[in-house]
């Protein structure tokens, strides 16, 4: 299934924040991969999942160096944008993910996927650490979990990284995420008990609450390998942070669709692989069922997702200008 192309008029107006989709899609892939390992089963559907996500990647990528190209304009002003800038990095992100992916089918191309996204998320870390620093106009109502994105993308590094044998590069990535991590949940728990509610188009991205400790939990399993307190305390973390939300799931059943959809995708994805993991470490079937649970109902999701996305593209309510 591929994404419609909009129109050259429309391209203008391609968010950066499409690129979400391919953290969802490489989320979906990771966790069937290893569901498909931990329960010793091959469904054959592997390299059928990495390619339809790398294809929808470069479809996406084109479009977005068109719009480059065309309305450089355009791309500065989501650059300088206080929301939309901290969706740059899902580009790198993709990277990474895309790497994970590729790991045990093709390992040179992983590794390949891997030093560019790592490199490119190092890139747009220091640009965007750096526009929040010197900032001139942020309010704290464009606070949202979306800028936990530059963040995340730095803890995901280890997960292929230590595998291909970058280990202290992995470590430096890490720290940099858990850093970040610390910050921002400071922040964004100061913004939503003492400001008013995130506004509805943006509702979902509370999802990637999950994310940090989620892939956190993921990535500190490669580095040190055996099941520790910290990696206990990361664990539990994100299953707080799942309970927590799927308890607001009215609220959430309520909102109209919006692109932002897609951050329920990579968040639900990385606490499936988290469980997963739990259930390596420590043979409990509760981790296994629950792993599997949640990235049956992902799979679902997903696929609700690329119908409503594509008949939301078709029916020209994606790529329109702001209001």
């Amino acid at each position: 299934m591929t994404t419609p192309t909009p129109s050259i008029a429309r391209l203008e107006f391609f968010p950066i924040s499409f690129f979400a989709m391919i953290m969802g899609l490489s989320g979906l892939t990771i966790g069937w991969e290893k569901a498909q390992s931990v329960l010793k089963l091959d469904l054959g559907i592997s390299s059928w999942l990495v390619g339809v996500t790398a294809s929808i990647f470069v479809i996406l990528a084109m479009l977005y160096i068109g719009k480059l190209a065309l309305y450089r304009a355009a791309v500065v002003k989501e650059l300088r944008h206080p929301i939309k800038i901290n969706f740059f990095p899902t580009i790198s992100i993709s990277f990474l993910l895309l790497s994970v992916a590729f790991l045990n089918l093709m390992p040179q191309v992983s590794q390949m996927l891997w030093m560019v996204g790592a490199l490119l998320h190092l890139l747009f870390t220091l640009y965007v650490v750096s526009v929040w620093i010197h900032h001139e106009h942020f309010q704290i109502h464009h606070m949202n979990p979306a800028w936990f994105i530059p963040a995340v993308g730095n803890v995901l590094v280890p997960v292929a990284g230590v595998p291909l044998g970058y280990t202290d590069v992995s470590w430096f990535f890490f720290s940099v995420g858990m850093l970040f991590w610390l910050v921002l949940m400071t922040i964004i728990f100061y913004r939503v008990m003492f400001h008013h509610p995130i506004e509805d188009r943006l509702m979902p991205t509370l999802f990637i609450l999950i994310a940090p400790p989620a892939v956190g939990f993921i990535a500190y399993m490669r580095l040190v390998g055996d099941l520790d307190t910290f990696g206990r305390v990361l664990y539990f973390s994100a299953l707080f942070l799942t309970l927590l939300l799927f308890t607001q799931g009215a609220r959430f059943l309520r909102l109209r669709f919006f692109l932002s959809w897609w951050a329920y995708s990579f968040p639900l994805a990385a606490f499936s692989i988290a469980s997963l993991v739990m259930f390596e470490r420590t043979g409990s079937d509760f981790y296994r069922y629950l792993g599997v649970g949640v990235l049956t109902m992902l799979t679902g999701i997903v696929l609700w997702l690329l119908v409503a996305t594509t008949k939301a593209v078709l029916q020209h309510r994606i790529c329109l200008p702001d209001h």
